[in-house]
């Protein structure tokens, strides 16, 4: 038993200092956690001849990803991803599905694993581009939201397909496929529908009296994912779709996002296994014998894959910049991926040169793709003029807003860049003012909203010369930017300086070092949030005035459309 503990420390140190070199190369982790299994891999580590070990192990990684995810599932994510991720995932993996399975068929693999290669290659990274996102800090921005929906749908759809793929019986798939499919979705559907019964109505009230206790709500969560995972595994499915339901039972409970902050220190520890595992795997098979087709289905899902999503949007009516943006996002593998064909291996419907083929594309794709959406808005701006076809149809959201010939010719007016909750307030400010406006945003549905506004609304990203045309930043006195994006408010700096050195330029900024840079360039004001928020409670302790909190809550409270 010493053995293994040695080999686990070695495992987890070599881990630890990978990820901080990939962190540096700004690299995922889950590839510095492969790279350990490809390492040690020939070093015997692990007991690679020992199977049952190993699958002991992925199991229980897998176990507690799927458990997180599950808790993490509320309905009014669905409720709330509109109609264009449901078009743009359901063309787009219907065609990646199409492109992955024939290129399979002409590199000599057989139907089956065929199939799963296909539905390999679907999926997109939810984990690699939430995190990119974020740290981009445009998650509510349209291409966030649209790309962020997207994965929802594809981690949604490869739950459903672990749990189909999980209740085939090799020996029957060619004997009775469609029966036993039938079979599978029957099971399927019964099970998640007493699962989601009790986590609506059963589950929230015991969580709730559990929860008294952070160790006893802990205790009872795990044991319920084994016991969940022991029972679905009884009537013909994985012990992994187990955990995902375990998850799902305890999603609507007042506690789940306490159940997640100490389920996901497990979830890590035996993630990090899985991954290494697969590393080990690929060091013990010939990574030559797929390198061909792993470069081939890597060129599908970095090309083809985005730019379907590209075409797509563009027929649906977005903007170039919001179709290529989303496209880039989406151009990679998912995690998803490598537990399918794992699972895939396990239950004997593939062969362990199919679970290698996946997990070296995932490693080619994660890293080029980290890197493309990285450099997604200066790739975008070498591109610009190359991209207009991707704009198939007029866009139509130009009912409800102003055409060129309709723009008056406008002189001394405000542009107000961004049209969220912090452009909607200065709106409301302005609105008192005989002045002329012009707000501009690339999402529709905020200009939609913005109807009942005294100002001229225009479609489209500041950073095209037509859009800023158009809103006459030439002969504006004042430019607002609630955009906290530092390469846009940069470019708009720079053009009004070239353009209207007249014009007050006031810009949003995230941070210090930001608004540094910005007054650089030539801002006149950088609204820093946290500091503004601060200079307001300041003032009113100041003035001794506390009486205004309430009517500042009253008025916000109003803006936010709550009952005071």
């Amino acid at each position: 038993m010493a053995p293994i503990f040695l080999e686990i420390t070695v495992i987890i140190v070599l881990a630890a200092v990978l990820t901080s070199v990939f962190r540096f190369l700004k690299q995922p982790a889950i590839l510095a956690y492969i790279l350990t299994g490809i390492i040690i891999g020939p070093l015997g580590f692990l007991n690679i001849r020992n199977p049952d070990f190993i699958q002991t192990l992925a199991q229980l990684g897998i176990t507690f990803l799927l458990f997180t995810l599950g808790l993490e599932i509320k309905i009014k994510d669905f409720t709330s991803i509109g109609r264009v991720a449901f078009i743009v995932s359901g063309v787009q993996i219907l065609f990646s599905f199409l492109a992955g399975y024939i290129i399979s068929l002409l590199f000599g693999f057989n139907v089956l694993s065929a199939i799963y290669i296909g539905i390999a290659v679907t999926f997109s990274s939810t984990v690699i581009v939430i995190k990119l996102i974020s740290e981009k800090r445009e998650l509510h921005s349209l291409y966030g939201k649209i790309a962020i929906g997207v994965l929802l749908i594809q981690d949604f759809l490869a739950i459903a397909i672990l749990i189909s793929l999980s209740g085939f019986n090799p020996q029957l798939v060619t004997v009775e496929p469609f029966a036993k499919f039938a079979q599978i979705v029957i099971k399927g559907a019964i099970l998640f529908g007493t699962v989601w019964y009790l986590g609506s109505n059963v589950f929230p009230k015991i969580v709730e009296k559990l929860a008294r206790s952070t160790e006893t709500l802990f205790l009872a969560s795990i044991a319920w994912v084994f016991g969940l995972a022991a029972l679905v595994s009884s009537v013909g499915f994985s012990v992994e779709i187990g955990g995902f339901l375990a998850g799902l039972t305890l999603a609507n409970s007042i506690a789940n996002y306490q159940i997640i902050a100490r389920a996901r220190i497990l979830q890590d520890f035996f993630i990090i296994l899985f991954f290494v595992l697969l590393g080990i795997q690929m060091a013990f098979g010939n990574i030559l014998s797929v390198l061909a087709i792993a470069i081939a289905l890597s060129a599908i899902v970095l090309t083809v894959k985005p730019f379907i999503v590209m075409i797509i949007m563009g027929i649906l009516g977005f903007k170039k910049r919001t179709s290529f943006l989303t496209g880039v996002s989406l151009g990679q593998v998912s995690e998803f991926s490598l537990i399918t064909v794992f699972l895939g291996a396990k239950l004997g419907h593939i062969s362990n040169e199919v679970v290698s083929l996946i997990t070296l594309c995932a490693i080619i794709t994660f890293t080029i793709s980290t890197y493309l959406m990285a450099g997604s808005k200066n790739i975008y701006k070498f591109l610009n003029h190359r991209l207009s076809f991707l704009e198939l149809t007029p866009v139509k959201t130009q009912q409800f807003i102003e055409s060129q010939d309709e723009m008056p010719d406008l002189k001394n007016h405000v542009v107000v860049i961004g049209g969220d909750q912090m452009g909607q307030s200065i709106l409301s400010a302005l609105e008192d003012m005989d002045i002329e406006v012009v707000v501009v945003d690339f999402d529709p549905e905020i200009l939609k909203k913005l109807e009942s506004k005294k100002a001229h609304r225009l479609f489209g990203d500041i950073s095209d010369l037509d859009i800023q045309e158009r809103a006459k930043l030439d002969s504006a006195k004042l430019v607002i930017s609630t955009n906290p994006d530092l390469e846009d408010n940069l470019l708009v700096l720079k053009e009004l300086r070239h353009e209207n050195r007249r014009a007050k330029v006031v810009v949003m900024a995230f941070d210090a070092s930001e608004a540094k840079i910005l007054y650089k360039a030539g801002a006149d004001y950088v609204v820093l949030p946290h500091l503004a928020g601060g200079r307001q409670v300041a003032k009113l302790i100041e003035e001794n005035n506390l009486d205004k909190i309430e009517a500042l809550k009253n008025k916000d409270m109003k803006f936010l459309g709550l009952a005071a």
